[in-house]
């Protein structure tokens, strides 16, 4: 039995309680090292895990130990414990790689967690309407985050999650409000027009 076999571990913290840090594509290489979609803001944190879990509908989170890493075009390639193979690897396809909640890294003054926004209302304090769902975070496509909202009209929209609008977040309460220029979800709506 090799140390990636399926056994929950009896000190699991509940499935809401961890953080998606990666998730695994494919094989990379004949070793037994995995490619995997990085899905943390603090990569160089993996140079201080040696436990890591698997998280897997079918078993549940078992822990794994992570061996070494290296960052490879944007994405991570993992090599854990008694995994040696190519055929290993494959076992891992689709899992995502997390860690407890409690281990996440220390954030400044001010900042947030993406995986605390999800599922967060979003309310504009103007006016104190709920504006709808945060459904997820793009990074990706400008300089500033967008939160993409679920609209009570069951409708996509963009908002920029930047500082300029007064951001408020209360976990307990699962809601973001902020400070929305008028028009804003007008122009970030699909189909949206800046009126030219």
């Amino acid at each position: 039995m090799n140390s990636a076999s399926p056994l929950p571990s009896k000190s699991s913290p509940p499935d809401d309680e961890w953080v998606v840090v990666a998730k695994i594509v494919r094989p990379q290489g004949r070793h037994g090292e995995a490619l995997a979609e990085l899905l943390t803001d603090f990569p160089e944190r993996f140079a201080e895990r040696k436990r890591l879990f698997l998280l897997s509908p079918k078993s549940g989170p078992r822990p794994i130990e992570l061996e070494r890493h290296w960052l490879h075009q944007g994405r991570i390639v993992l090599k854990f414990a008694g995994i040696d193979s190519i055929n290993d690897v494959e076992t891992l396809r689709g899992l995502e790689v997390a860690i407890p909640k409690a281990e996440r890294a220390p954030l400044e003054d001010g900042a947030i967690y993406i995986a605390d926004l999800i599922g967060c209302t979003l309310v504009d304090s103007r006016t104190a309407a709920e504006i709808g769902k945060i459904t997820d975070v793009d990074r990706e496509s400008s300089a500033t985050p967008l939160l993409v909202i679920q609209t009570s009209a069951k409708e996509e929209a963009l908002v920029p999650f930047a500082k300029a609008f007064n951001p408020t977040f209360d976990a307990a309460a699962k809601q973001l409000t902020m400070e929305l220029p008028e028009g804003l979800l007008e122009l970030n709506a699909p189909g949206g027009s800046p009126g030219l």
